[in-house]
């Protein structure tokens, strides 16, 4: 068993992303999961993510406020427990239009190294 305490766990930046802070919860550390990782990130009003995609598929799960996931063929306002999956190389655009802070779990695989 892997444990990271709240109030250890370390903040890392996520490309493309504007008005969020991001706590590592899992994953990139010695005796954490092998196989993906999950972060917490924070965003303020008029925080988001995007446009853009990665190669890897990603699991969100809201756990305060509300965030837009917005993607070329839908657009979605999730809530409190509320999650999406988004498909690898899916163009996807993330917006907290709300007046309090969101929260949202994320969770992705590992990218694959390349040799």
């Amino acid at each position: 068993m892997h444990v990271t305490r709240f109030g250890e766990a370390a903040p890392y930046a996520a490309p493309n992303h504007y008005d969020m802070r991001s706590l590592r919860l899992q994953g990139f550390m010695p005796g954490g999961p092998e196989k993906f990782w999950v972060g917490l990130s924070h965003f303020l009003p008029g925080g988001g993510a995007g446009p853009d995609s990665s190669p890897l598929e990603k699991v969100y799960v809201v756990l305060a406020g509300a965030m837009t996931v917005k993607t070329a063929e839908k657009e979605v306002v999730l809530g409190p427990f509320d999650s999406c999956a988004i498909p690898a190389d899916e163009i996807r655009e993330v917006k907290n239009h709300g007046n309090e802070v969101a929260t949202m779990i994320v969770v992705m695989p590992y990218a694959e190294a390349t040799a």
